[in-house]
């Protein structure tokens, strides 16, 4: 039986989720329709069914919001990698904070004790050109004649037709077409699926992912892309262990972002996972010590630390802290910020924070204070053995509100702790990602 053709439809919009999609009742089932706003009337054309919703794309605004501003992108709607640009700043924010007071009350039962202002950069053209990471995708499509960088389609698998991106870091927000152009004269353009990118404080770098090696004429066509454009560029074999310089036997300048008011510079790699926001970032790593509250004489476990984005400046403020973190790699990059940094009352080690069970020898010191910036999946079984830990006070850092919210019930109904406060720390602008930080003080 032949599946019955997707028609246009229209409805009106009665309230706008987090993800900046506006939700419609249509025929009694919710339509989450990409980009439409509160109180619109919209046509639309559903994409995705599901046994309690359906996704749908936006065709045509018929009544706009008075909320409704104009995008900056010129792909936006078509490009996955922004779903908020046709609101303010503020009306972004607000609806990430809704996002926030929703999980708890509805997934942790809890609600904190005073709401933390957002955060977020207040410079004036804060929100764009922010994204210091990204992974562009790569392809060489025939029938647009030409080789596509950038992000995926929002209701396609496809990688989106783009000339330039607003949200990333300068260079590269400029350099989409300059990429396609790079890419289409290589010998290799069919097996070179993705570029991993990287902006620090005063080096760009390029990494190719390549399944075939450049011939000398692409290596020369890369190196000269790169004197052109002031960055550097590295290969990738494999994993990112195999990440190596282009030019065999040249030295990569190392990336570096600073933390100025904790006096810490951070190192990395291209391939490390770092905040992608440095504004908010140093705001963010400002207040989390500012609400964890540490003293000298304080013992602080830095939990999911990374390559020491919290545990070095907590470094300067505490009398000891230990981080940990699954990935030796990272562990080692902390291990050597710190040294660069002439912070010697920080300790790293590795350990798989799924798999713990309250009896490891870290576990049962006499920690003060405990952070926490785990993954999506967030920090179930460090709360489950949080007893053993035993720091009166923790400042947990999330980027899914989900999960921050099943763990904030457990502290708080399972383990007698109070929610004091909790915010939203706009850390991706445009977007529906939900970044928060709430603080625990034990009952």
């Amino acid at each position: 039986m032949a599946r019955k053709k997707r028609e246009p439809e229209t409805a009106r919009i009665e309230a706008v989720a987090h993800d900046g999609k506006g939700i419609a009742a249509v025929d009694g089932k919710k339509v989450f329709v990409s980009g439409a706003l509160a109180g619109e009337t919209v046509r639309f054309q559903r994409r995705k069914r599901k046994r309690n919703y359906d996704e749908a794309e936006l065709l045509e605004v018929l009544e706009e919001s008075e909320a409704r501003i104009a995008p900056r992108c010129a792909v936006f709607g078509t490009c996955g990698g922004c779903s908020l640009q046709h609101i303010s700043g503020e009306d972004q924010r607000a609806i990430k904070q809704r996002a926030l007071a929703d999980n708890l009350q509805r997934i942790g039962r809890v609600e904190p004790l005073r709401w933390l202002d957002p955060l977020f950069d207040e410079s004036s053209d804060g929100g764009w050109k922010y994204r210091r990471r990204a992974r562009l995708a790569v392809k060489n499509v025939a029938g647009k004649g030409r080789v596509l960088v950038g992000f995926r389609e929002s209701h396609a698998p496809y990688i989106c037709d783009m000339h330039r991106c607003e949200v990333l870091a300068s260079p590269v927000d400029a350099l989409i077409d300059p990429l396609s152009e790079l890419i289409g004269r290589l010998s290799i353009s069919s097996r070179l699926p993705q570029v991993e990118v990287a902006v620090s404080d005063d080096v760009t770098e390029l990494v190719f992912r390549v399944l075939d090696p450049p011939t000398d004429e692409d290596s020369a066509a890369l190196i000269a892309f790169a004197r052109e454009h002031k960055l550097q560029i590295a290969l990738q074999t494999g994993g990112p262990g195999s990440v190596q310089p282009l030019a065999t036997g040249a030295t990569l300048v190392p990336l570096q972002y600073e933390l100025p008011e904790f006096d810490v510079s951070i190192e990395f790699k291209a391939t490390d996972f770092v905040q992608v926001n440095g504004s908010v970032n140093r705001r963010m790593v400002s207040r989390a010590i500012e609400l964890l509250d540490v003293g000298p004489d304080h013992r602080v476990l830095d939990l999911y630390c990374g390559i020491g984005n919290f545990s070095l400046p907590l470094g300067r403020r505490a009398g000891h802290v230990l981080g940990v973190e699954g990935e030796l790699e990272q562990v080692q990059r902390s291990q050597s910020n710190a040294r660069r940094n002439n912070i010697d009352n920080c300790d790293f080690r590795q350990a798989d924070l799924s798999a713990i069970d309250g009896n490891e020898s870290w576990i049962r010191e006499d920690w003060d204070r405990l952070l926490l910036d785990p993954a999506r999946s967030g920090a179930q079984e460090v709360v489950a053995n949080i007893k053993a830990i035993g720091a009166p006070r923790i400042v947990y850092v999330s980027c899914h509100p989900g999960t921050l919210a099943r763990d904030a019930g457990s502290l708080v109904r399972d383990h007698g702790y109070v929610l004091e406060a909790a915010g939203i720390i706009d850390m991706f602008p445009h977007t529906g990602h939900v970044e928060s930080i709430a603080v625990f003080q034990k009952g």
